[in-house]
């Protein structure tokens, strides 16, 4: 379903030996497949909404070729179709589980959404124009640019969408519009009208007519918009006091439609909106059949001589009007060049659709440039009523609810203004501002794990899914969440704001909930700076400790579970070489992750930071160069060293490595630890390995480039292991560069602060190189990549063994795991292309781009919210939208399709439609909701307010539409009557006629006195007809008492007796056929003979 595009290259330098079979670790193309996990926000790219009022459910619908369908509980789904075209009609087929598209290029597309993929589609030859769906079926109109009117149906049974053989003839529209040729105006409107069984149709053409078909008759039944009929009515203002005044100069020659409305419950109004920015109410009503006229009212927004089109309408019933009247929502017909509005009018006709007048205007202002909107009723635990949803440039959604427009119209004097309800975003990526993200993987047989899967699951339950102060809530309830039984927490997705707030998620599975919300500020403790810009996280999974650094250089220290901080927040400030100050503050926090310690000592923004594994240690690096070493269990400072680049680089990367690091929960400590090491990584492309205990600098490796850009450094565990390591010596630079010199730099202890005062400790450097002795560094720039071999340490230096040019500017580096080793880097470059190199000798194995698998584009600082796990998954956000993509082919973390949940709630569809068969009739709530939805559509609360309608059935749909028009099979009787079926056996046939004799001939004359006719159509006019047996009748006459032999021979009997009976049958047919030939010759020649009488002859 996604795009995926792999190349096998051949990485560039010298000729190389024939590769050997992969190794365990390696990776190789067939291990690849890159596809979308999961996908939230509304993309920058939606232009249009459909919405599915029984599921609940709403779509968004893009220019890239991609469709958005938004339900409840954090439920979204993205389908993208195989070309990137944009859509240009998007509807739902109601409480099926189908959605259809119509591309650019007139593809016709159904997506089943429990697939989430295309099960049909149909090209269409010529331009589509309109479409529209029959509410309730699979039956779908198409118009198109040369006035065709077409019918498609979309069989869910055969999963198939066929073109059917009916078709409205234009020649039958243009004579009943009085036009001497058929119509070839492109249709740019069809609307079934309602409470018609889906017979009529109104069809509205380019050129001004409209017209109401009926399918059931074959016939016009309205025409309108006539520009040779004279105009009869008023023109209304839209402000309160506007007089009415007469259509006589309205001309219609000319007058494009640009949108229309039904503006009645029942149909018998129609609201038109025009190129010219008019708007025209037309009455459609059957009273006035067979009368042809161009009676409508003229509303207009503005009286100015140009005016905006109107592009889009939609209506709402009002029910305290009765029925006449209601909400008309406009975009355009305003102004050209005044503000972008929503506009909203009450209109009132109770005195006829004549005296239409309207009663209020609210214009809504919009956050950003039209889109689309949708205006329908929602019956849901949360929200009922009628809700208008707004879709704005670039991808924002919100909502409006019946009683805030409601306020808006009846208090406009009092300047009362109502906010919409903003579409919660799952993972907020705008506002606030996401600065930084991390995604971790979790050990869930860890102690800490397990307590913090039923903290998740508790703290699950009680997260409000929309941000807290929301006094409405988000009305989409659509969608099934999954649950399965076996839930433990596998992984933790955290970002930070520009707000200085973090977010945790639990994204065990691919629908994502929160269950965590870290505000900066504490109630009654002010800190200088905790309120700043998140700049950087690092997470503990064995200590369950969470760091948080800012751009004021605070590190915030919170623990998820396991302590109990009694109520202190410890602040903790580097004064002078002597010690730290430690400051403590009472603070009241409740259950969940408790502030620890503030760690305040350096005004340099944090750059990045990196817990020591199953130690109570974070290293801290800094943007003026520094590196600090903190101990978060007493807490304090351990030591801050000097910076390392002579230009004050930032230091970009850290890595931590101890082979005598504890294994056991229970021995974490802070103590020393023989061979900690710390590798770190600048801006400018040092990198300095130092003692982890102390910060004396243990090796060196300068590189003067002249622009570098450092990325990212990783250690590579037992890369290796029994293959052979690439060659020491450095490969020849294709571009011809030359060697870069190589520096040690050696200091002494007191280079580097520590608050106890200088360090003793000697790294056992022997040690160290077993240690590291099948181990590589990794380092990425924006354009090489290399590969570093520990030498021994007492000679100071990092040699490199490897180095690949890049092809383009990276921005990111993550790292592919295999059977839980280090097989492959992954490669993000600013073109936004995906590079994915093989470990050991980095040959390019795969090739994606953001654009074939997400339709993004690179945008600036898009790599400072990249993150990955351990298992080859990689997050990142584009704007609105964050997006989780999976790069192995055998990787199944998220358990997919399992853990996906439904789009379509069949539970809810078949109570619909079981309600709908069962109750002919049914009452509806004020908002247009059917009442029985408050039985079976998740809460829905009923009104005192109700009106019955009558529910459509469509069945005899299929009859009509399997034929093409005045071709429909002549129906011989009413479907009531009874048909019956006849037997051979049941037939009589008439004993052949004796010629009797000339006295006996004349003794029947009298007895036989009919006519010839008569006696050819003897009992032709009885109304007898086969008489109905039981089957005791039945039995009582042809039961034999005898053998089987002789029932056996009575059956052949009785077969031959029928043979005799057909052939009597024919015989007989075959005698009057030619008396039927006799007669009408007969009659021929009498015909002549009369001919040549005269008159007074006859």
């Amino acid at each position: 379903m996604f795009a995926r595009k792999f190349l096998q290259k051949s990485s560039g330098g010298g000729q190389k030996p024939a590769p050997a079979p992969p190794t365990r670790g390696c990776l190789i193309t067939e291990d690849l497949d890159p596809n979308i996990v999961t996908h939230y926000g509304i993309p920058s790219t939606a232009s249009l909404l459909a919405f599915d009022p029984i599921q609940c459910l709403l779509a968004v619908g893009t220019l890239d070729g991609r469709i958005k369908v938004i339900g409840g509980d954090n439920i979204e789904a993205v389908l993208a179709s195989p070309k990137q075209l944009p859509f240009k009609n998007l509807e739902f087929i109601e409480n099926q589980g189908f959605l259809v598209s119509i591309s650019n290029e007139n593809e016709i597309q159904v997506w089943d959404l429990d697939l989430r993929q295309t099960v049909s589609s149909l090209h269409w030859e010529s331009n589509i124009t309109a479409f529209s769906i029959l509410h309730g079926t699979g039956y779908m109109y198409v118009g198109d640019e040369y006035g065709m009117v077409s019918v498609l149906k979309y069989s869910a049974d055969e999963g198939k969408l066929v073109q059917l053989p009916y078709y409205v003839p234009t020649d039958a529209l243009a004579e009943a519009a009085g036009l001497s040729s058929p119509i070839d105006y492109p249709v740019v409107g069809l609307l079934s009208q309602p409470c018609s069984r889906g017979t009529r149709l109104l069809i509205a053409f380019s050129n001004g007519l409209l017209f109401l078909w009926d399918a059931s008759e074959d016939r016009v039944v309205l025409v309108r918009g006539n520009k040779d009929l004279p105009v009869e009515g008023k023109t209304v203002g839209d402000s309160l006091e506007a007089s009415h005044e007469e259509l006589s100069d309205l001309q219609l020659d000319g007058k494009e439609i640009s949108s229309l409305c039904w503006a009645s419950a029942d149909g018998s109004v129609l609201a038109v909106g025009y190129v010219d920015g008019d708007i025209l109410f037309w009455e459609f009503a059957d009273g006035q059949k067979g009368k042809p006229s161009n009676h409508a009212v003229k509303l207009q927004l503005s009286s100015a001589e140009k005016r905006l089109p109107v592009i889009v309408m939609h209506w709402c019933l009002d029910v305290s009007r009765k029925n006449c009247g209601g909400k008309l929502f406009i975009y355009g017909g305003d102004i050209i060049g005044s503000e972008e509005v929503l506009t909203m009018l009450g209109l009132d006709w109770s005195s006829g659709v004549g005296g239409l007048k309207c009663v209020g205007r609210v214009d809504l202002t919009l956050s950003g440039s039209f889109a689309d909107m949708v205006l329908s009723p929602i019956a849901s635990s949360r929200q009922s009523g009628m809700f208008l949803f707004l879709l704005t440039n670039p991808g924002q959604l919100q909502a409006y609810d019946d009683t805030s427009l409601a306020s808006l119209m009846s208090q406009k004097e009092n300047n009362i203004s109502v906010s919409p309800l903003p579409y919660p975003m799952v993972v907020p990526t705008m506002d606030p501002h996401m600065t930084v993200a991390m995604f971790t993987a979790l050990n869930v047989n860890d102690k800490t794990s397990l307590t913090l899967s039923e903290i998740v699951l508790a703290a699950k339950s009680r997260t409000p899914r929309t941000p807290s102060g929301e006094i409405a809530q988000w009305p989409l309830t659509g969608g099934v969440p999954s649950h399965l039984d076996d839930y433990k927490l596998e992984r933790l997705y955290m970002a930070g704001y520009q707000d200085g707030s973090v977010r945790i998620w639990d994204a065990t599975y691919p629908c994502l909930s929160l269950i965590y919300d870290l505000e900066p500020k504490t109630n009654g403790i002010d800190i200088t700076g905790v309120d700043a810009s998140v700049t950087a996280i690092s997470f503990c999974s064995k200590t369950s400790c969470l760091a948080v650094g800012n751009e004021c250089g605070m590190v915030r220290l919170f623990q998820l579970v396991g302590h109990k901080s009694g109520g202190t927040l410890e602040v903790i400030t580097n004064t002078d070489k002597q010690g730290s100050l430690l400051v403590a503050h009472r603070l009241h926090q409740e259950d969940g992750p408790q502030w620890l310690a503030a760690y305040s000592f350096l005004s340099s923004p944090v750059c990045t930071m990196r817990f020591v594994e199953s130690t109570k240690r974070l290293a801290v690096g800094f943007k003026c160069g520094k590196v600090a070493m903190l101990d978060i269990g007493a807490p304090s400072v351990m030591f801050v060293t000097n910076s390392f680049s002579d230009f004050g680089s930032p230091i970009k990367s850290l890595c931590v490595k101890s082979s005598s690091a504890p294994t056991d929960q229970n021995s974490i400590n802070s103590e020393a630890l023989d061979d900690l090491i710390l590798c770190a990584m600048t801006k400018d492309g040092q990198t300095v390995l130092f003692d982890g205990n102390t910060g004396k600098i243990l090796a060196s490796c300068l590189r003067p480039l002249k622009n570098p850009t450092a990325i990212c450094m990783h250690i590579i565990e037992d890369c290796y292991g029994n293959s052979e390591m690439p060659s020491e010596k450095p490969a020849e630079n294709p571009s011809g560069k030359e060697k870069h010199e190589k520096k040690s730099h050696m200091v002494d202890a007191n280079e580097s602060h520590s608050p106890g005062g200088e360090q003793s400790a000697v790294i056992e450097t022997i040690l160290v190189d077993q240690r590291f002795a099948n181990s590589l560094f990794l380092m990425c720039s924006e354009d090489v990549l290399r590969l570093y071999s520990i030498k021994p340490l007492s000679q100071g230096s990092l040699e490199s063994i490897m180095e690949v040019n890049l092809p383009s500017p990276c921005c990111w580096m993550g790292i592919l795991k295999k059977d839980k080793r280090e097989c492959a880097v992954l490669l993000l470059y600013r073109t936004g292309h995906f590079e994915i190199r093989s470990f050991p000798d980095l040959e390019v194995v795969g090739e994606s781009s953001l654009l074939s698998l997400l339709r993004w584009n690179f945008k600036p600082n898009m790599e400072k919210t990249v993150c990955s796990d351990d298992f080859s998954h990689v997050v990142l956000v584009n704007g609105c939208e964050v997006a989780i993509l999976s790069f192995l082919a055998h990787a199944n973390g998220f358990r997919i399709p399992e853990s996906l949940p439904l789009l379509h709630d069949k539970v809810l569809a078949a109570a619909a439609d079981a309600t709908f068969s069962h109750f002919p009739a049914h009452k509806k709530n004020h908002d247009g909701a059917p009442k029985f939805l408050s039985g079976i559509i998740k809460g829905f609360r009923s009104s005192n307010e109700q009106k019955v309608d009558q529910v459509q059935d469509f069945s005899h749909l299929g009859n009509i539409f399997a034929n093409p028009p005045y071709l429909k099979p002549s129906a011989t009787g009413g479907d009531d009557e009874k048909i019956v079926e006849l037997n051979i056996d049941d037939i009589e046939i008439d004993e052949p006629l004796t010629i009797l004799p000339a006295t006996e001939k004349d003794k029947k004359e009298k007895k036989d006195k009919r006519s010839e006719k008569e006696k050819l159509f003897d009992g032709a006019s009885s109304d007898a007809q086969p008489k109905t047996r039981s089957v005791d009748e039945i039995k009582a006459k042809y039961r034999k008492a005898g053998e089987t032999s002789a029932i056996a021979s009575q059956a052949k009997d009785k077969l031959l007796e029928r043979g005799e009976k057909l052939e009597r049958i024919s015989q007989r047919t075959a005698e009057l056929q030619d008396g039927a030939e006799n007669f009408a010759s007969m009659a021929h020649e009498l015909a002549k003979q009369m001919e040549k009488r005269k008159w007074w002859n006859i």
